[in-house]
């Protein structure tokens, strides 16, 4: 991993310089834009909407558009010139229980490595995250943003979450929200919990489930590398609505049992074959005759 930034964690009067990395990484499979007729690539170039000239890099600057059309004009050095107190700073302003905070402001995840003067502090602030079993709330800039963050333990290192701030989240103004909530009968609910607890697993094991999707992206390309002839995928039918809510949820409710039946039925298969076995070689076993005396007894390996 290359790091982001190098800054510090403000904690009290404690600085820890550390080191700022990107945590996730998008594994989707790279698709450029191309003509269909030849391969060609398409290019973008960027042109002024005023004079048609295409413009460098070097020449282009930022702007506010006002409702009327008006262009504000910003520049870099202007923008440089902006107060940032947080930049380069992770400063660290209360704590708080993780469950406190709804995951729906949660933005974007990075590690925090110490640099070397700094392990001690470093491992003395996880630690005791750790151990209060909180998590910091901090203030950081990252790439000419400013936003609250959350430092928590992940994996023995610390970890830093950005968060959205209040107003970036929306509001969930739907119209069935308005309307009065249809009659839930007490079987429909129970029924629901059941499906529930059918589907209920102690933790998220994220390595159980894969993307199919990029697999079959992936070997679509390795055939048409290869001169194969690829085949269209079937089209996925539309289901039915659901009519009979009770039904749909007991209908459920029966899959999700009988998926689990060949898993539980091998685990048993396998303690009850391993029962046998052990059973047979208890009752198969003889007496062991003592060794001749002048026959030394086989030294047991260590």
């Amino acid at each position: 991993m290359r790091a982001m930034w190098k800054g510090s964690v403000s904690f009290g009067l404690v600085s820890i310089p550390i080191q700022l990395y990107a945590a996730t990484e998008n594994k989707n499979v790279s698709l450029r834009q191309v003509h269909e007729a030849d391969g060609g690539r398409i290019q973008y170039k960027r042109f002024c909407t005023i004079d048609g000239a295409e413009v460098p890099y070097a020449e282009i600057a930022k702007g506010y558009e006002l409702p009327d059309g008006e262009m504000v004009v910003i520049t870099d050095a202007e923008m440089a010139e902006l107060p940032l107190s947080s930049q380069r700073t992770i400063d660290v302003l209360e704590f708080v229980p993780l469950e406190s905070i709804d995951p729906i402001q949660y933005d974007r995840t990075y590690y925090l490595e110490p640099q070397k003067n700094a392990v001690k502090p470093y491992i003395v602030l996880r630690d005791a995250l750790h151990k209060a079993g909180q998590v910091a709330v901090a203030k950081v800039a990252v790439r000419q943003r400013e936003s609250m963050a959350v430092l928590r333990v992940h994996a023995d290192v610390l970890v830093m979450t950005t968060m959205l701030w209040p107003d970036e989240v929306r509001e969930p103004d739907f119209p069935f929200l308005r309307d009065d909530p249809p009659q839930i009968r007490p079987q429909e609910l129970s029924m629901a919990g059941s499906l529930i607890d059918s589907l209920a697993e102690p933790v998220y094991e994220s390595e159980k489930y894969r993307d199919h999707y990029r697999e079959a992206l992936e070997e679509m390309i390795e055939a048409k590398v290869a001169g194969e002839e690829t085949t269209k995928p079937a089209a996925v039918t539309a289901k039915a609505d659901v009519v009979d809510l009770m039904a749909a949820l007991q209908a459920s409710v029966d899959a999700a049992k009988k998926s689990r039946e060949p898993a539980k039925a091998a685990a048993s298969e396998s303690k009850a074959s391993t029962s046998e076995r052990s059973d047979s070689d208890t009752e198969g076993e003889k007496p062991a005759k003592k060794p001749a005396a002048r026959k030394r007894a086989p030294k047991k390996s260590a």
